[in-house]
């Protein structure tokens, strides 16, 4: 069962009782220097947020990034298992998460003890998990994968070796179709890349024929037969940037729009619809963090992201085996 969506609230008493200055651009940036700090933000945060960081990207980029930080404290723009995978390649850096509500509900549909059964009943099967996971489950995996690199990486395992590909059913299936691989899925998903109209999109296209679709893989089936370029986050962005097509429908979380925008100004960008009128392309657990949060977290130095040294450990082997795999 999956958990639901967090409603995105304002902001408590107690914070709002907080001194927060006039400028949080300024200040953040003021005690950026002061705490020797990096700030790593997801595509799909707001549009200010992507603004003051140092390193945007996907999460195999954000990874990477976070690899190669130098930083005392790494400031994480995203979401809570963005900010583990961040703190298991950095153990002894200060991970800090603006608000440590904004989780994600594919990680939520893939409980650690259930798939540690799961994966009891199947002894003979790598694990392949997708980034958007627990620590847990990662400690509970043999290699990680982003979607930009996850059909590579399947490439890389021998034929004959079983695979249990968790926790997104809809990559698993994308990857099978490219790979020709018949792997286990687990059955989770993002209530951002399911809620996707086919209908509202056929309609939109209808009206913007000249636009390409271009479509994440967490996305439905019936939602990427309609898309002339499927791609990661990143894979996406410079799709956009190489093309000739001066529109584009995109399928994935709005946030991402921002930079597309950025780097394509003379372009057009046109959001996909959700099956309702909800602004649903926008992931609830991303919008949690905000300006305010951010200055706060930097300034009280909270919230921390703390694993079990165990947990951090075990999880730490399937990230550097992507990684890895992802050089290779």
């Amino acid at each position: 069962m999956f958990l639901t969506a967090p409603k995105v609230e304002q902001l408590d008493r107690q914070v709002l009782q907080n001194s927060i200055p006039r400028d949080l651009f300024k200040a953040i940036a003021d005690l950026k220097k002061d705490l020797n700090a990096v700030i790593l933000a997801h595509y799909y945060q707001d549009p200010d947020l992507q603004d003051i960081a140092d390193y945007i990207g996907d999460s195999l980029g954000l990874s990477q990034a976070a690899v190669n930080c130098q930083a005392d404290v790494i400031v994480f723009l995203g979401v809570h298992f963005m900010a583990e995978t961040a703190k298991i390649l950095n153990p002894n850096k200060l991970v800090l998460l603006p608000d440590l509500d904004a989780g994600c509900s594919l990680a939520d549909s893939c409980p650690p003890d259930r798939f540690a059964k799961f994966k009891a009943e199947h002894p003979d099967h790598m694990v392949i998990s997708y980034i958007n996971c627990s620590a847990d489950i990662k400690a509970l995996s043999d290699i990680i994968c982003t979607s930009a690199n996850a059909v590579a990486i399947v490439n890389q395992i021998p034929k004959d070796q079983p695979i249990i590909f968790a926790p997104d059913r809809n990559l698993g299936r994308y990857v099978i179709e490219q790979t020709g691989r018949d792997m286990l899925l687990w059955d989770g998903a993002c209530i951002v890349h399911e809620i996707f109209s086919e209908r509202k999109l056929v309609q939109l296209k209808l009206s913007h024929p000249e636009a390409d679709i271009i479509a994440h893989p967490e996305c439905e089936a019936n939602v990427l037969r309609h898309a002339d370029f499927i791609g990661s986050t990143t894979g996406l962005l410079k799709y956009v940037q190489n093309s000739d097509r001066q529109e584009f429908i995109v399928v994935t979380e709005s946030g991402v729009i921002h930079q597309m925008q950025k780097a394509s100004p003379s372009k057009k960008f046109i959001p996909a619809p959700p099956n309702s009128n909800c602004a649903c392309n926008e992931c609830p657990y991303m919008r949690l963090n905000t300006l305010e949060k951010v200055y706060l977290a930097m300034k009280n130095r909270s919230p921390e992201i703390i694993l079990d040294e165990s947990i951090r450990q075990a999880a730490l082997k399937p990230m550097q085996r992507m990684l890895e795999m992802s050089f290779s």
